[in-house]
């Protein structure tokens, strides 16, 4: 741990005296990024809503058995596609679709969009006195358009995080907080940023102690830091800051044009599925539980049922040869029946294709020293328990596949807080059971955020997040998000 030395403070200047943008080297880069970012997403995005309309129009001609035309096909399309273009440049912009790197949504964001779109289309089809010739025809650009611009912009993510990190465009981040938070948020922030790699400049602290980046003083040196280096973003890790502090920090930030993002205590995420109570001589918000009930819990169900039910059938020849596996490696049962604890605190069999040894559950004990997880947690890389298949089938998480029968029996959902064995669930704090008032999932957060290797109270947070932030777009998305983290095997052991 080195501390550097104390420099002259710089004075704070107002936001609206700063640079403009055209004579500043930095901004005027990040702006021109900015704006090329913007044109080649809306490029994709109509390129594959043009693509999405073609295709369309050559499949209902080959259904009904004619030839396509190219003429008569470009008439087609040409007669919807600005307004297409225009309503959905709009509704993408809506959605934050163009939004910075690490702010854009995911799948998720981009089908409940393009449904908008296709809602508003028919809509003013319909108040025009449009005459459609078939009504098939929504529902399956949609579906083309929705698969082409998903994978074109997962192309361009992919592309332009690589050349960002090979021209070494990086974000210089300077964090605030004090010993084990601020060691813990920037081992956990890593250097990953959504294709832009974090350069830490160094961190605020009032002691060295745990700190491991350069101390560059306490709270009150901020003025002078954000005067002498370069800081993209200012980040508050969860320490007692005081109201006053925090409010001066924001300031002093804003004012050099620098980002603050702040990593929030539980109690913080709670206050975002919070209504506000009028008329007391308080500001009051009354704190709304996140149970799905009514609408919510009848679109959520629908969903698992239907997702379960046709992943289940499709599957079925793979799951038969995983079974077969299972059974001619190992001697023991196809299924192992784990007690786990679901809603409401209450016992059930969770399903799994078996993995280990028949005989694993009597070395649990003798094991537990080599526990490498934080917290509850029991996770081992290298654990002699599990089978030469049960190995392969956690690498790819196959082994959880039986949870659909979980989800038909209205067990479990297919996205929501991880469920947690006997032995795990014991040794829980108090505030960590609020993530039983809704079905366990099969993925969730968890899995897409770092899956083994996140610290217990962090899995617990995201769990608090997706009970605040809930929606069936939510869900989508995250089970988009899973597939690419299973086949990376991120934290599956």
């Amino acid at each position: 741990m080195r501390v550097v030395p104390e420099t002259p403070v710089a004075q704070p200047t107002d936001v609206r005296s700063a640079t403009p943008v055209l004579f500043n080297a930095n901004r005027l880069s990040s702006f021109v990024r900015r704006l090329l970012s913007i044109a080649a997403l809306a490029a994709i995005d109509i390129t594959g809503l043009g693509l999405g309309l073609l295709a369309t129009l050559v499949l209902r001609e080959l259904y009904y058995g004619r030839s396509p035309g190219w003429d008569s096909l470009w008439h087609s399309e040409s007669g919807w596609l600005p307004f297409l273009i225009l309503i959905t440049l709009l509704v993408f912009a809506q959605g934050d679709l163009y939004a910075e790197r690490e702010r854009r949504p995911g799948v998720g964001r981009i089908v409940s969009s393009l449904l908008l779109v296709t809602l508003i289309t028919l809509a003013f089809g319909l108040g025009t006195g449009h005459k459609f010739s078939t009504y098939g025809l929504a529902p399956t650009a949609l579906a083309l358009t929705v698969l082409l611009i998903s994978l074109m912009r997962a192309v361009y993510d992919a592309l332009t995080g690589s050349l960002l990190r090979r021209v070494g465009v990086r974000r210089r981040a300077l964090l605030v907080g004090a010993g084990d938070h601020l060691m813990h948020l920037h081992e956990m922030l890593g250097r990953g940023r959504r294709g832009i790699d974090y350069e830490f400049v160094g961190a605020l602290a009032p002691a060295a102690d745990g700190v491991d980046l350069p101390l560059l003083g306490d709270l009150k040196a901020l003025p002078r830091v954000l005067g002498t280096y370069q800081i993209d973003e200012l980040i508050l890790a969860d320490s007692e800051f005081s109201e006053q502090e925090l409010l001066e920090t924001v300031e002093h930030a804003h004012r050099r044009g620098v980002k603050v993002r702040i990593a929030p205590k539980t109690t913080e995420l709670l206050i975002q599925r919070a209504d506000y109570v009028p008329g007391q001589s308080v500001p009051l918000f009354e704190v709304r539980s996140p149970v799905f009930a009514g609408s919510e819990w009848l679109l959520k169900r629908t969903f698992d049922l239907t997702v379960s039910f046709v992943v289940l059938v499709i599957g079925l020849p793979l799951w038969l040869l995983i079974a077969l596996a299972v059974t001619l490696t190992t001697p023991g049962s196809v299924l192992f029946r784990d007690r786990r604890i679901g809603l409401g605190e209450n016992e059930f069999d969770m399903l799994k294709f078996r993995t280990m040894y028949a005989d694993a559950g009597e070395h649990q004990a003798f094991l537990e020293q080599a526990n490498e997880a934080s917290g509850p947690l029991f996770k081992m890389r290298r654990d002699p328990r599990v089978t030469p298949v049960g190995a392969i089938l956690r690498r790819l998480s196959l082994d959880e596949i039986p949870q659909l029968l979980n989800v038909l029996r209205g067990e479990m959902s297919l996205v929501g807080p991880r469920p947690l064995p006997l032995r795990d669930y014991a040794q829980l704090s108090g505030w960590h059971r609020k993530r039983y008032n809704v079905l366990p999932g099969i993925t969730g957060l968890w899995q897409i955020s770092g899956r083994s290797n996140l610290d217990f109270d962090d899995l617990v947070r995201l769990d608090f997040y997706y009970l605040e932030n809930w929606s069936l777009w939510m869900d989508i998305s995250i089970l988009v998000r899973t597939m690419p983290a299973v086949l990376a095997g991120r934290g599956a052991y």
